[in-house]
């Protein structure tokens, strides 16, 4: 199972350029979904005006160095390691998920366009693309059932879903019936492998395609707002509370 391209036996259902050409709309639907989100949700404009406000209000101009370093060290502490959660459970199921889910596409992308009509896949790939995805299942189910705001701090049923729990319903759902198409294609059910494909395309397009609606977007330009924070109070002209603990989303 974790030595098997899992995309090699879907060219009974799919030919190696359909499957290609799914992945170059679903990125070019994720590049246009964020610009649409920017654009209409006014926060390309939002962004703009905060940084001319904080630029006329700095107490201290900083240098070129001193720019880089804040957003050398941002990456490091805030971006890298989830560290703008101050839970730590809500902080390990961050980077479970932000991990799994780099390791899962870029693995997905290389056995599809390189390797999905060679059965002489490199193990790495396969071993990573299970890995990956164990990690986002494992960071995931914990968000989505134990760790979000409205389960943990509202008393809400974790089965209560809200247009915020999108992208992570979506993700976890395709992640999972990615793994399940795995385990029948290895116990050659071609039936059941076409049905689980079949859920397996519909909830990975949902995430793709959901862009303005979900918070996937977020993690485009959420690293330049924490790096424009981070400058802000370096230079004495922030005027944004820090956030609560246990109440990021």
């Amino acid at each position: 199972m974790w030595s098997v391209n899992p995309f090699t036996n879907l060219t009974v259902f799919l030919s190696p350029l359909v499957m290609q050409v799914y992945i170059v709309l679903m990125i070019l639907s994720v590049a246009l979904g964020t610009v649409y989100d920017l654009l209409h949700g006014s926060k390309t404009k939002f962004f703009t005006r905060q940084r001319a406000k904080a630029k006329a209000s700095a107490k201290k101009e900083l240098s070129s160095g001193e720019k880089a370093a804040i957003a050398a060290k941002t990456a490091i502490t805030v971006i890298a390691v989830s560290g703008e959660f101050h839970e730590r459970g809500r902080r390990i199921s961050h980077i479970l998920m932000n991990y799994g889910f780099v390791l899962y596409l870029l693995t997905t992308i290389i056995m599809i366009f390189v390797y999905s009509t060679d059965v002489r896949t490199p193990v790495a790939l396969p071993v990573l693309w299970n890995l990956g995805a164990l990690m986002i299942i494992a960071g995931g189910y914990w968000f989505f059932f134990v760790l979000r705001v409205n389960v943990s701090h509202d008393g809400d049923s974790p089965l209560k879903l809200i247009r915020a729990d999108l992208f992570i319903f979506s993700l976890i759902s395709g992640v999972t019936f990615a793994i399940l198409m795995e385990i029948v294609e290895i116990a050659q059910n071609t039936i059941a492998t076409g049905v689980l494909f079949a859920f397996y395309i519909f909830f990975t397009t949902i995430l793709f395609v959901t862009i303005p609606w979900s918070k996937f977007s977020h993690m485009f330009y959420k690293p330049g707002v924490a790096i424009q924070r981070r400058l802000e109070e370096a230079s004495g002209s922030s005027d944004l509370p820090s956030p609560a603990d246990g109440h990021n989303l």
